[in-house]
């Protein structure tokens, strides 16, 4: 009898998403597993491409956030220096 290769072919069950879906969902733990299941080799290949998708998403709401937040934040300064806004009134 052969045997067959079957690491990372394999599907996940509901009760594995299940489980996956609970961890990520701690802080700081979940974060790291989702780099675990992104570069580790004995990992399904549905699970490790979730992950990396997961981790791209991260990385661009990040950036977005990021990004929102030097816009507000220079809006509000630009509104003080101009003394639209004057923080002695209040």
């Amino acid at each position: 009898m052969e045997a067959v290769e079957t690491t990372g072919k394999e599907s996940l069950s509901l009760s594995d998403w299940l489980i996956t879906l609970l961890i990520t969902a701690i802080p700081f733990v979940g974060f790291i597993m989702l780099f675990v299941w992104a570069f580790s080799s004995n990992i399904p290949i549905s699970k490790s491409n979730w992950a990396k998708a997961t981790l791209i998403l991260m990385v661009i709401g990040i950036a977005l956030t990021l990004v929102i937040l030097f816009i507000f934040g220079a809006t509000i300064l630009g509104l003080f220096d101009s003394g639209i806004i004057n923080p002695n009134e209040y």
